[in-house]
Formats: structure tokens, C-alpha cells, sequence
């Protein structure tokens, strides 16, 4: 017979599992049966509804299985030549059996071997024959096994290698097995059907550890251990948010950055790859699981999302409503001192200074150094003040103190256009600004070019300390980030919050588009060292180069960048990497949207309901 169908039963899956009934035949059990039994077991469920076993392929129900087994291997097997197979996006499953040989008798057969090999060889040379590579090749090969057996550096094997592939039909089924076989057949590793043993090979891939098929290889360690484990380019976790799917196997890849060393990120992309939609969707499923996000918004790309989900958005431009003081001093921690507390600040404002005056000789910054001091002073606040009932000096109280002092009148006029000039609503005000809500966004977008990286210095340090405060999982999203890698004191400052962020639960995510100028600062390196997470999407080819050489890529993924779609790409996280592809819902696609198109029709949705709702 070529073929034979099975009802679901008992029996049927006994059978698969190497079981036989009495009188080692399988007799149908119908359901009806098991009914009248009153017995229902766990392999009445699991088994399929029907069996058809025909020589090529079995029918499961509604699938198709056809079983392989691995024939023959080259001479030398490289490191992961199974990975392709196994990261192959099919359904499949694959068993490898192993079973040791006794080292004794092996290297008994293989004493008579190497003396059969050796007197073909000299038959050859008496009768004056050409030699023949092949002999000699195994003469070696069993040589060297031999002396690696005797000297336990080797043990030898009896290995099954065989593949069960599924398809809804004959074609699909076909064309599978095109694919595997091609796949192998590049690496001169061949398969060969089970023919009329449809039924032992589905069994022995069955995991019951039954091998029914017996179709062996000899190898030893080392080409047996190119096998295991199993390469399988996959990055997920028991906790956090789901980042997108794997483009090597389509599992999920779900990560927690608060599980990594550190909680630092960055993303690098060209403009329009996707990468403000990628954080956008990383910042709305973070707020799901309590995490407070603060983002630095360039573009005004997070003002929707901001309202949303009932966050506060502020925009900071020279005539805002907005302001921020940069005199501020936060409360000190209870590890900490006022003194090292005010001398810190009085740091962080010369570089301030330095950025605002367009760069300051060591006279000037020793000037401004003293400046601020005394500024500081005028208000009564010294190290031994209570910073919680304070009130700060503004940049008008500074011009003063500046322009009393020897040597301070250039650097006085050049500070006139902040607190007289065009600039004058930028800074010289008191601070209105609360971020105590869950999601707060900041846009510098309406603010001068000019200022942008001031602006940015004086907010990053606004929030830094704010979120010293109080531990909190936070994240802080820093986009278009090379505005402040631009100047050594903003790249210095956000370099010094990703070394320190980890201490109080703060993870800095930067995304940068201009990836040579990030790189260019002497900070860039160090801030790619210290973040855990780094996703690589759509590069351009003028800057692809650089990043393959900044994170050793190979020219697969080199290649892998250049023709990423949008929201796809490398996804790093500690000391593994996936390719990635970034997915949302319906609902969370028209909350982050960036398209213009998609905005428009939202918007034209909304007003056609307004108008609707209008007229009733």
C-alpha cells in the first residue's frame, strides 16, 4: 500500500509515539469509543482529526509535513552554517540526535581503514599510476582523527541531523523545500527525503527523543559542536515594552533599558527613516508602565502626543511665556553639600557664559567665574544658605555685578542683547515652569538658531535638576541631540548626565540624524559607550561607512541599513543585536504620526465631526 488514513484516536497517537496495541497492529479507536470509555487524555486533544501517510509526506489535519535527514557534510563545517536554516522565517522543526561511540572500537575500525587506504596507495605508486589527491586527503584526514582519539582531544559521534517542514499545501510544501535544500545546498551539507519512512522521521522529530529513523553521520567534536547551540538571532526579556518585531525570525522583542547596565540609548537615522515615530512609541508604551518621560522636542513633533496623554508641553522661543532661570539651585540631596551644590552650578554657568559670549579667554572665564559668585552674594546666598527659601538672582542682577568689575565692560556689552537687546525674553526672567506631570515636552523649534543649543543647555540643565529630587524611573529624550554635541560645554554636560543618570533612575535616550558631527565631538564615542541601547535605522551612504566602522558591522549589515525601509533597522541592546521593525496599533499610529498626509486627514476628520456635531 502507498497509502493508509487514521482516525483520531488513542491508538493513532500511540503509534507516533511508538506504541502499538495488541497484537502490534493499530486498530481505530472512534470517538465515539473514548466517549463510551469516559477517558479523555491530553494526546486525544493534541492528536490531529485525521492521518494520511502516503510515501513522500504526511496529512496532519490541515497541514502537510514531509520529513528530511541529513545525508552527507563537506570536509569542513564553518562556525553557524545552520544558523540560515534555523532562522529561516517557515514553519519547521528540526532534531539532532547524538549518540558517542566507544573511542576503543573506533580506533580499531579505523586501524584497518587507515591500512586499506595506505595499501591502495601503494598499489597506485607500484603500477606507476598519477596520485590521487582523494587518497591522500583521507589518508591525512584519518590520521590526524586518529592521533586526536588516542590523545582525547577528539571523541567521535553517530549524529541524525533531520528536518520536518509544514505547508497548507503541496506548492507552498514544495517551494519550502526548495528553499531549505538551497539553503544547505551552499554550504555542501545535502538532505534526502524519508521515503516510505514518512511516519518513523515524523516521530523522531517529535520531542519524545524516539530515534526511529537511524540515518546517521559520524563526526567528531569540533564539526559537532558548529551545530550547537542553535544561532538564533533573538533579544527578548520576561519584562518591559515590546520595541518591534525580529526581521530574522518574527519574534517579539520585548526589553526593559532599567534591567541594562545603564539606561542610556541612542538613535542614529537619516531623516525620514522613522526615528521620531520609533521614540514616540517607545515614550507612549514606557508611560503605560510608569515610567515619567521629559523630551527635548526640536521640531514640535511631540505637542499632540503631549496633549494626548495628558502631558504638559511648553514652547521655550524668544517671546514665550515660558522661562526658565538659569540662577536656579536645586535643594541639595541628603548626600550632599550646599557648597559643592552652589560650586557645581557656578561650573555649569561659565560654560553657560562661554556658549552665550561665542567663547571666553582665561581672563574672561576667571571674570565671569568671580561674576557669578558675587551675583550669588548680592542675594545673600552662600553654602551656608537654605536653597529651599531663596530667591535667585536673575541675568540682569549679573549684567550689574559685571559691569562694577575691572575688566568686565566688553563682556558686559556683549551680554546686553540678553537682557536688553532682541534676546531679552529669553532668559532674564523668573522660572514658570512645573514638570511635576508624567510626560512633559519642551520645543526649541520657534526658538533662533542661534540660541537652540543654549536653549537646550539651559533646559537638560532645568530638568537635571529637577529629577535629582526624587528617584523615579525616568526617561529623558533628547532629539536632533547634535545641536548640543555642536559645543563642548552642552556635549560635555549631556556626556556627564549619561555617566551619572544611572544613579538616580534616569535614562537618556539621544537622536541625532548627523551622525558625523556626533561622532566628531570628543564626546561622541564616549556617550555610545555608555549607552546600553543603541538602534541604528536607514543611513545615508554618505555616512554609512562611519557607522559601520563605529560598531563593526559587517557588509551584510552595512547593506541591511542602506535598504531599510522606514522603521526598520539594527537593534543593539548590552551585547546582542537583532534586526528590528518597529510596529504600532491603529490607535497608537494616529496618536505619534508624523505624516503629513496622515495629520491632514486626521484633521480633516476632525473637522468634518466638529461640523457634523454643529448642525444638529
Amino acid at each position: 500500500m502507498n497509502s493508509r488514513t487514521c482516525n483520531n484516536n488513542m491508538g493513532l497517537l500511540d503509534n507516533l509515539l511508538g506504541k502499538k496495541n495488541k497484537g502490534g497492529e493499530m486498530k481505530p479507536v472512534l470517538p465515539q469509543d473514548i466517549y463510551a470509555a469516559g477517558v479523555l487524555e491530553l494526546k486525544d486533544v493534541i492528536a490531529p482529526s485525521a492521518l494520511k501517510i502516503t510515501p513522500r509526506e504526511l496529512n496532519l489535519g490541515d497541514k502537510i509535513a514531509r520529513t528530511f535527514f541529513v545525508i552527507s557534510y563537506p570536509r569542513y563545517l564553518g562556525e553557524s552554517w545552520f544558523s540560515p536554516l534555523i532562522n529561516l522565517d517557515k514553519m519547521f522543526d528540526i532534531a539532532i540526535f547524538v549518540h558517542p561511540v566507544e573511542t576503543a572500537t573506533v580506533l580499531k575500525q579505523f586501524q584497518k581503514k587507515v591500512a586499506e587506504v595506505q595499501s591502495q596507495i601503494q598499489v597506485r605508486e607500484e603500477k606507476g599510476l598519477v596520485r590521487d589527491p582523494k587518497l591522500d586527503t583521507a589518508y591525512q584526514d584519518l590520521e590526524q582523527l586518529r592521533d586526536d582519539l588516542q590523545q582525547a582531544r577528539e571523541k567521535l559521534f553517530d549524529v541524525g541531523v533531520y528536518v520536518t517542514i509544514y505547508g497548507s499545501s503541496e506548492e507552498e510544501l514544495n517551494q519550502v523545500e526548495s528553499e531549505v535544500k538551497s539553503m544547505l545546498d551552499s554550504k555542501l551539507v545535502y538532505l534526502k527525503p524519508a521515503l516510505f519512512q514518512q511516519e518513523q522521521g515524523f516521530t523522531s522529530v517529535l520531542p519524545v527523543a524516539n530515534d526511529l529513523l537511524n540515518v546517521h553521520s559520524k563526526l567528531n567534536s569540533s564539526p559537532l559542536s558548529s551545530i550547537f547551540p542553535f544561532v538564533s538571532f533573538d533579544l527578548t526579556s520576561d519584562s518591559g515594552i515590546l520595541y518591534g518585531i525580529n526581521r530574522h525570525n518574527s519574534s517579539l522583542v520585548l526589553f526593559d533599558r532599567y534591567s541594562l547596565e545603564n539606561y542610556n540609548s541612542v538613535i542614529f537615522a537619516k531623516s525620514g527613516s522613522g526615528k521620531s515615530y520609533t521614540t514616540k512609541l517607545e515614550v507612549l508604551r514606557s508611560l503605560m508602565f510608569g515610567v515619567e518621560v521629559i523630551v527635548i522636542d526640536p521640531e514640535r513633533e511631540y505637542e499632540y502626543l503631549a496633549n494626548a496623554t495628558g502631558g504638559r508641553y511648553f514652547n521655550i522661543s524668544l517671546s514665550s511665556e515660558h522661562h526658565i532661570n538659569p540662577f536656579d539651585l536645586p535643594i541639595p540631596l541628603e548626600d550632599e553639600s550646599p557648597a559643592d551644590v552652589l560650586r557645581s552650578n557656578v561650573i555649569n554657568l561659565v560654560g553657560l557664559f562661554r556658549m552665550m559670549l561665542g567663547g571666553l579667554t582665561p581672563e574672561e572665564d576667571s571674570i565671569i567665574d568671580r561674576a557669578i559668585t558675587e551675583t550669588y552674594a548680592i542675594k545673600d546666598i552662600t553654602p551656608e544658605s537654605d536653597f529651599a527659601n531663596i530667591d535667585p538672582p536673575l541675568l540682569s542682577d549679573f549684567e550689574m555685578v559685571l559691569g562694577g568689575m575691572e575688566g568686565g565692560d566688553v563682556l558686559m556689552q556683549k551680554l546686553t542683547k540678553y537682557t536688553k537687546g532682541s534676546w531679552a525674553g529669553f532668559i532674564n526672567r523668573p522660572t514658570n515652569v512645573d514638570i511635576n506631570k508624567n510626560f512633559v515636552v519642551f520645543s526649541v523649534r520657534d526658538m533662533e538658531d542661534d540660541l537652540k543649543s543654549v536653549a537646550m543647555y539651559i533646559i537638560t540643565h532645568f530638568i537635571w535638576n529637577a529629577v535629582r529630587k526624587n528617584l523615579k524611573r525616568r526617561l529623558l529624550v533628547i532629539d536632533e541631540a547634535w545641536w548640543m554635541m555642536k559645543s563642548e560645554d552642552t556635549a560635555s554636560f549631556l556626556y556627564g548626565m549619561a555617566k551619572r543618570g544611572r544613579k538616580y533612575y534616569v535614562g537618556l535616550c539621544t537622536i541625532t540624524q548627523d551622525v558625523e558631527d556626533f561622532l566628531r565631538s570628543p564626546y561622541g564615542m564616549p556617550m555610545l559607550t555608555n549607552s546600553s541601547i543603541q538602534f541604528l535605522m536607514k543611513q545615508s551612504p554618505t555616512s554609512v561607512d562611519v557607522v559601520q566602522k563605529t560598531f563593526n558591522l559587517t557588509d551584510e549589515e552595512k547593506y541591511l541599513l542602506l535598504e531599510s525601509g522606514v522603521g526598520e533597522g539594527i537593534f543593539f541592546a548590552g551585547l546582542k543585536h537583532v534586526a528590528l521593525k518597529v510596529i504600532a496599533s491603529y490607535t497608537e499610529d494616529q496618536i505619534i504620526t508624523s505624516d503629513p498626509s496622515q495629520i491632514l486627514a486626521i484633521k480633516r476628520a476632525k473637522e468634518e465631526l466638529k461640523a457634523q456635531e454643529g448642525g444638529m
